[in-house]
């Protein structure tokens, strides 16, 4: 029982991270149905950011965190409009869009690994604080990722249903087409949510900076388990990437109980089957739910 109750709490953990990763990919595709998989080297240029930050410049962790959303949220504002905006002003197809995000992705991550090399980057004299609790031990970064995403979650829903911004992207959720009919526009809402999901996405850079290092190619595994977990939880649902950061993270960890660990990688895309097969619509739908 031990051993379940530590991987439980493991699960949770790892549940809170996948649920900031799904937050902002799920924004970003529910939104522009962009499948966005560049949002994995921006991920990564984050946790650079904030490496940088704490490295060259000497600044405490608490002010170099704020790097993280802020070069993210540029990042992922230019890659929307200087690489996706043209095709999609062209008319270019989904597909072809597809196949960009996918070259895209190359190109960035090759870029970092010219920029930083393939070694790892750890922030400077971090430690993470352990705490016991009983039979198990939880981590300062599990909690500091779980109290991160509730407010997160609250500030995003709040964002969406009281500002202007917000409901236009809620709009732009709904129905793109109508959305420009009524005036909305379109390029710089999507320019908002590309720049507001690559923030978000750059919390849980700032996280595997602090637990792991940092690597240009850091973001690879991510994105997969953000699409996952937008698509389990239903698109632009908040609700939705939450339990669906939940489900990946609490299967992920329990299957180990019985599994073999090459196993895990595996596990959440055997989830996404599933639930595909089941409720293909996920979870939760709709962006103000």
């Amino acid at each position: 029982m031990e051993l379940f109750a530590q991987l439980l709490v493991n699960g949770l953990g790892n549940g809170s991270y996948y649920a900031l990763l799904g937050l902002g990919f799920g924004l970003i595709f529910g939104t522009t149905r962009i499948v966005h998989f560049a949002y994995g080297p921006v991920f990564a240029f984050s946790a650079f950011a904030v490496w940088m930050a704490g490295k060259f410049l000497g600044l405490p962790l608490w002010i170099a965190v704020l790097f993280g959303p802020a070069a993210a949220s540029v990042g992922g504002a230019a890659v929307y409009w200087l690489a996706y905006r043209p095709f999609e002003q062209r008319g270019m197809s989904s597909h072809s869009v597809l196949i960009l995000s996918l070259g895209l992705t190359i190109v960035l991550e090759s870029a970092l690994t010219l920029g930083f090399g393939p070694s790892i980057h750890t922030f400077p004299d971090f430690a993470a604080p352990i705490f016991i609790l009983g039979p198990v031990f939880v981590t300062g970064l599990q909690l500091a990722e779980t109290v991160t995403l509730l407010v997160l979650a609250v500030a995003l829903t709040r964002f969406l249903q009281h500002t202007r911004y917000g409901k236009g992207i809620l709009a732009l959720g709904d129905d793109r087409d109508m959305a420009r009919i009524v005036g909305i526009d379109t390029d710089r809402i999507s320019l908002v949510v590309f720049a507001l999901g690559s923030a978000i996405s750059a919390v849980a850079g700032v996280f595997t900076l602090l637990n792991e290092g940092a690597t240009p190619t850091m973001g690879f595994y991510p994105v997969f388990v953000a699409f996952v977990v937008a698509v389990v939880g239903g698109l632009g649902s908040i609700p939705g990437a939450i339990a669906g950061g939940y489900m990946v993270g609490l299967v992920e960890s329990l299957g180990l109980w019985q599994i073999p660990t090459e196993w895990q990688n595996s596990i959440a895309f055997v989830l996404l089957f599933v639930v595909l097969m089941l409720r293909p619509q996920g979870l939760f739908v709709g962006m103000k739910r």
